[in-house]
């Protein structure tokens, strides 16, 4: 890494500062339902062990999640997206309600059903996932009601970043992100984006674009086989150019991140971690990413910071959001901080 130093004060002066701003959260939203068990003998049925259910439990999950990361960062999150109107619909309105989250960006649909995702937990591991989704784009007129409702939000509150929170669930389109960024543009707000494959070359012209390994090959055909950093790194400059993509961060899982911008292109390891669960990981990076892109912090510390928080989440069993006490601490340890 080129020769890069930050005082410890300063860090906490930006943890501190995350609670001045306020987040626009473009996306889609999900309950994450799960089933807690113990699995003992397996199924005369099928070879499927049998759960014995000892607990239940709802959560919000996709673009949620990502508020609730902003929410534990000690950030306003406002959330923008379109639900079902169903019992499904209610219980993501309860949730919301539940975690003292804003209600004012949603809008519910006659048109489609609200995304549930419920996950089957037998002795502390993942053994099945049923999705309850719908994947069509959202309507004309949905398009339309939802870039009325953000151009209000934009205009009426102090927005101090965007994060475009895509799951591939329908709410998302070329039309909702081109207007959306030029708005924001106008406005000097920065975009951040959690792009997946169908929309994932539609982010011209954001501030940060942050897509996982995977989700990078597939969206700009990169080689399975190429594993070299310097090799992606090429890669990822050739498409942040065309772009016009000020800075890409990629996570690479147990290899750690790399950040790329023009004047900057690191890889920052990642730190040796008990790893439990992945879920949601993404989210937690993209949200610790977004608030120090608003506060202008350096492409290295956003992705050092981001590189940290993803590592904490995954040690957790389940889609949490980060503990910003636990975060702040190891960013303290972090070797170019004095």
């Amino acid at each position: 890494m080129k020769k890069f130093s930050i005082k410890k004060e300063h860090i906490r002066e930006i943890f501190k500062s995350f609670n001045n701003l306020n987040v626009l959260i473009i996306g889609d939203v999900m309950i994450d339902s799960y089933l807690w068990g113990k699995v003992n003998r397996i199924s005369p049925e099928a070879p499927v062990p049998i759960v014995t259910v000892k607990n239940k439990e709802r959560r919000l999950g996709g673009a949620a999640n990502v508020a609730l990361n902003i929410q534990a960062l000690g950030a306003n999150p406002i959330l923008c997206s379109v639900i079902g109107v169903d019992i499904e619909g209610q219980a993501f309105m309860e949730l919301l309600k539940t975690q003292k989250l804003s209600q004012k960006g949603i809008l519910k649909s006659r048109d489609r059903i609200t995304t549930v995702k419920t996950r089957i937990i037998g002795n502390n591991s993942q053994l099945l996932r049923v999705d309850e989704e719908e994947e069509t784009d959202i309507i004309y007129t949905e398009t339309q009601q939802l870039l009325t409702l953000i151009s209000y939000i934009i205009n009426h509150d102090k927005i101090d970043v965007i994060i475009f929170e895509d799951y591939n669930k329908g709410l998302i389109n070329t039309k909702l992100i081109s207007k959306v960024v030029e708005l924001s543009k106008s406005k000097n707000i920065p975009t951040c984006v959690d792009p997946k494959k169908k929309n994932f070359n539609s982010y011209k012209g954001v501030s940060l674009f942050k897509p996982n390994i995977k989700e990078l090959r597939e969206g700009i055909k990169l080689d399975n086989y190429v594993e070299n950093i310097n090799e992606i790194q090429r890669a990822v400059s050739s498409y942040r150019v065309k772009q016009k993509i000020e800075t890409v961060l990629v996570t690479l899982a147990e290899k750690g991140v790399i950040t790329n911008s023009r004047k900057v292109k690191e890889h920052l390891p990642a730190h040796i971690r008990s790893i439990a669960d992945v879920s949601g990981a993404g989210d937690t990076v993209i949200s610790v990413a977004s608030l120090c892109r608003a506060l202008e912090c350096s492409d290295i510390l956003t992705a050092a910071i981001s590189n940290l928080s993803g590592g904490l989440v995954c040690e957790q069993i389940g889609v949490v959001p980060v503990n910003k006490e636990q975060l702040l601490e190891e960013a303290l340890k972090l070797e170019f901080v004095k």
